[in-house]
């Protein structure tokens, strides 16, 4: 037997938060059920999922409106960080997600760190695109500056 329920959190292969699956008897009270994943498909639950669900869409909507201003300001803004060099221009050290985050709030974007995605720390001076990813379809390049001290 399987009856309908409602998703409260994504489960792997059964579907995301909000959707209206089938699920066998047996797995709905020993797994869904007990760990609060799922309730029963009832009327008045799937209107709740349903206002839930638009609540969640709308909010998925201005998070995503506020990435978008933001990757305007990453990609006009230009960062310098000045570092120690030596010869062929090497840095002693290198410049880490961790300074980039520092110069950029200096500047007045603030950006979690780990949305830097500095695949590997630069160790040369020079200019680079440091990617930023600001959601999940929004991603923004950084100019970066890396000057001698």
């Amino acid at each position: 037997m399987s009856a309908k329920v409602i998703l409260l959190k994504d489960v792997a292969g059964l579907g995301k938060s909000g959707d209206v699956v089938s699920a066998s008897d047996g797995y709905m009270r020993n797994y869904l059920f007990p760990r609060k994943l799922a309730l029963p498909a009832t009327e008045q639950n799937i209107k709740v999922a349903e206002t839930n669900k638009k609540l969640r869409q709308e909010a998925l909507e201005k998070e995503k409106e506020e990435a978008l201003k933001l990757a305007d300001a990453i990609s006009k803004a230009s960062i310098t960080i000045a570092m120690e060099a030596g010869k062929d221009d090497k840095l002693f050290g290198s410049v880490t997600s961790a300074d980039i985050h520092k110069a950029m709030e200096a500047e007045g974007i603030s950006v979690d760190k780990k949305k830097i995605d500095l695949k590997e720390h630069i160790t040369q001076i020079g200019i680079f695109q440091v990617p930023v990813k600001l959601h999940p379809d929004i991603n923004a390049s950084l100019k970066l500056w890396v000057v001698k001290k």
